[in-house]
This record gives structure tokens, C-alpha cells and sequence, in this order.
């Protein structure tokens, strides 16, 4: 038997990694989010996992066929050409940092629970900034002070609200759920499409194992395994969490919370309890926006680097840090914050996550395309793969088109940006294609 990598993931540390990429602000604005659905959002989640699994088959499927940097990116260049290319990478960009706004939403969601009185959308967008720069500040000392903040923040955030979501069911009524059952005005089977959107934001991330591909272990057995093992426990996380919730609190009460946990909390514990709670949640959810923020910077200075974005995303100071790209960002998440205000979190979250989805399914629709185009006729497992791919594409399209118009607008408006500046995209990294179906 072949001995273990020292640097490299096992199977068990794998899921952990595809889970723990999963498990962020969702668990934490989510359920008020979805107040404004009702409890018929189990459905909604249970349709979400299963296309959520779909996905991360055909992620486990081109990690191994087509292990190459850039996972999403390098599948779309090598399979449709070199403005598909450049979108993805394009659009996998704004979708990071606007998802990010979302984010930092989070966390002033909780800090403003800290403070009684009116909230007004205006002090709620300051709040952002105030996060949004406060992690930027983070960002320049260095990574490592990022790394050790996600890393300090991730047990002692998740578990306070894990034993609620167990505890919860105690205290659960069967009573207050049916009568939160669908509020959102809309028939059955309008409500469970529309709010699709809302509930596939707990799975982006998914494909974090195919694009860490080299320090997987084993990837052609470890990586589907990562990758569908990771899908099925933040599945669990989050229906057992947000479900608990609409058991003890009324639909509408949850949908203006904003805070949910915290109110919770209070309900269950006392204001004391709540207050842990609160300052656990603010710790996890920024340590989960400054991770992101990284992750942003890094992906514009592979982009300028492949002469996709201005050189000004690639340069860094005698640290090795970003500083220009840290200050763009800054003040394009800070235009995000001002510009998506609502008269309620929830609402405001929604806006922000959903454009942030939308992009992340045109990505997994090129994704399945490319597997499709690696697994031809007549090599193994080629009908299995094909067919995921078909299904996968399907319910990525699906979830795109009962989305809201509107969004559909502003997104299909963004993406066409894309066009006047693909001229300028220099492709300086020559990507080669793997040979079709041919596997690493």
C-alpha cells in the first residue's frame, strides 16, 4: 500500500475543505431569507441537493480528466473557445466579490443586533463599508492575519449555531411551521422554482475540490468523494438549521429579523446566550469575508496576469501584496453595499446573492458542456457522464430561468460587458487542451 502524501488531502480532510467552502454567510441570513417563502422551502432544498450533486459529479469527473489551474476557467478556454474563456473567468470574478458584499452583510446584520432601535437601510450600508474595509485593512497587513482569522473563526462561529439547529427540534411546533408554510403568495409550484436561486447560494463553492485538484490525494477516487460527500453534509447543515427555525419562529417575524439565530437565541437561552451568539456569528462571518476578499484579489491577479484584467490587478508592492487591486476592490464592494440598499437585510442579501449565483450556474452549464466534449463515444463511462452532464446543464438553465426578470436583466446586461472588452484580453497563458477523453 502506498503511503499518504504529507502535503496533500485525504478523503476525510477533502470533504472538510468542499464543505467548509459551502458553509458560510448562508447559514447565517439564510432562514430569514427564506422567512419570506415559508417552510415549503424544504422542497426547495431537497430539488437544490439533488442538482447540487449533479454539479459536483461533473466537477469530480473533469478534476480528473482535465486537471488543469483555473478549474472552471481552463474547461470553458479548452472546450469553447477563447472569449468563453475570458467570460467565465470574467463573470466567476464578479460573482466573488458581489457575493462577498452579501457576506459582510451578514455580519452587520449581527452587529446591528447588538444595538437597539430603528435600522435604517442607510446605516445598514455603512455598516458594510465598515466591514468591507475593516477586512480590506486585514487584507494589506498580509494573508497570514487573514488565514489565522477564517481558521480561528470557523469552530468557534459554526458550533454555537450547530447546537441550535439540534437543540432547536426541542422546541420545534408543529403549529407555528404550517401556519409559515407558504407566505410567499405564490402557488406551490411557483415558490419552490423562484426561491431556487435563494437556496442555491449555500451550495457555490462546490467545486472547490476539482480547481484544488493538485493537493487532493488520490484524486481519482478522493476527489468524488470530496466533492458529493461535501455537497450531502452542508445539505445537511443547512435543512436541519433553516427548518428548525421556521418551527419556532413565525415566517414573517424571521423574514424582518435580521439576525435570525440571535432571535432564536433569545427565544430559547435568554438575551445572554444571544449575545454569544451574535459575537460568534460576527467572528465567522468575517473571517468568511476576508477568505473571500483573498480569493477575489487572487482570482483579478491570475486574470491580469493572462492579460484578462488591467496590469494594475496584477501588481504588488516589495510584500508581494496587491495593494491597487485591495483599494479597487474596496470601493467596488462599497458601491455594491450602497447601491443594493433595501428596506430590510433579507432583501438586500437576496439581491446580492442572487446575481452572485446566476453567474456561478452560467459557469456550471459551461462546466457540463466541457465534460460532455471530453467524454466522446466509446470511451468508459461515457453514457454515465454525458447523461450528468445533460442533467446537470438542465437544472442549472432551469434555476436561471425561474429566476426573477429583473435579475435575469441586470445580470444578462453585466455579461454583456464582457464583449467590448474581450479585444484587450491578451491570453498570455497557452492553454493546450488534454487529448479528448483522455484522463491525468
Amino acid at each position: 500500500m502506498s503511503k499518504s502524501h504529507p502535503r496533500k488531502l485525504g478523503p476525510v480532510l477533502a470533504i472538510m475543505f468542499v464543505t467548509g467552502n459551502m458553509v458560510g454567510s448562508g447559514l447565517f441570513l439564510l432562514p430569514a431569507t427564506l422567512g419570506a417563502i415559508g417552510g415549503i422551502s424544504v422542497f426547495t432544498w431537497a430539488l437544490a441537493t439533488i442538482g447540487a450533486l449533479l454539479i459536483a459529479g461533473v466537477f469530480a469527473k473533469l478534476g480528473v480528466l482535465a486537471p488543469w489551474a483555473g478549474g472552471p476557467y481552463a474547461y470553458a478556454r479548452a472546450t469553447l473557445g477563447r472569449y468563453f474563456g475570458f467570460q467565465t473567468n470574467y463573470i466567476y470574478w464578479i460573482s466573488t466579490w458581489v457575493g462577498n458584499v452579501g457576506v459582510a452583510l451578514a455580519v452587520t446584520g449581527y452587529v446591528l443586533e447588538l444595538f437597539p432601535g430603528p435600522k435604517s437601510p442607510m446605516l445598514s450600508a455603512m455598516v458594510t463599508s465598515a466591514v468591507i474595509w475593516i477586512m480590506i485593512g486585514a487584507n494589506m497587513v498580509g494573508p497570514r492575519i487573514v488565514g489565522f482569522i477564517e481558521a480561528s473563526a470557523l469552530l468557534i462561529g459554526l458550533a454555537p449555531i450547530l447546537v441550535i439547529g439540534l437543540v432547536g427540534w426541542f422546541y420545534f411546533d408543529p403549529h407555528i411551521f404550517a401556519a409559515s408554510w407558504n407566505v410567499s403568495g405564490r402557488s406551490a409550484f411557483a415558490a419552490v422554482p423562484a426561491s431556487l436561486i435563494l437556496v442555491f447560494w449555500a451550495f457555490t463553492g462546490l467545486e472547490s475540490a476539482a480547481v484544488a485538484v493538485e493537493v487532493i490525494e488520490n484524486p481519482k477516487r478522493n476527489l468524488p468523494i470530496a466533492a458529493l460527500g461535501g455537497v450531502c453534509i452542508a445539505a445537511l447543515i443547512y435543512i436541519v438549521s433553516c427548518t428548525v427555525l421556521m418551527g419556532i419562529v413565525p415566517a414573517k417575524e424571521l423574514a424582518e429579523s435580521s439576525a435570525p439565530f440571535a432571535l432564536v437565541a433569545r427565544q430559547l437561552f435568554g438575551p445572554a446566550i444571544a449575545t454569544v451568539i451574535i459575537f460568534t456569528t460576527i467572528l465567522k462571518a468575517s473571517g468568511t469575508h476576508g477568505g473571500l476578499t483573498l480569493v477575489a484579489i487572487a482570482t483579478a491577479k491570475a486574470a491580469a496576469e493572462d492579460g484578462a484584467f488591467p496590469r494594475m490587478f496584477g501588481a504588488v508592492d516589495r510584500r508581494g501584496i496587491p495593494m491597487q487591486s485591495l483599494l479597487v476592490h474596496g470601493v467596488l464592494m462599497t458601491a455594491a453595499a450602497f447601491a443594493t440598499t433595501s428596506p430590510t437585510l433579507s432583501q438586500q442579501f437576496s439581491k446580492l446573492i442572487d446575481v452572485a449565483v446566476v453567474f456561478s450556474l452560467v459557469i456550471y452549464v459551461y462546466s457540463a458542456y466541457a465534460l460532455w466534449r471530453l467524454r466522446p463515444a466509446g470511451t468508459p463511462g461515457q453514457t454515465r457522464d454525458r447523461i450528468m452532464a445533460v442533467l446537470a446543464a438542465g437544472f442549472s438553465i432551469w434555476v436561471i430561468a425561474a429566476s426573477d426578470s429583473t435579475l435575469l436583466l441586470i445580470a444578462t446586461a453585466i455579461l454583456a460587458t464582457s464583449l467590448p472588452l474581450f479585444p484587450f484580453y491578451k491570453g498570455r497563458l497557452d492553454v493546450t487542451p488534454l487529448p479528448v477523453g483522455q484522463e491525468a
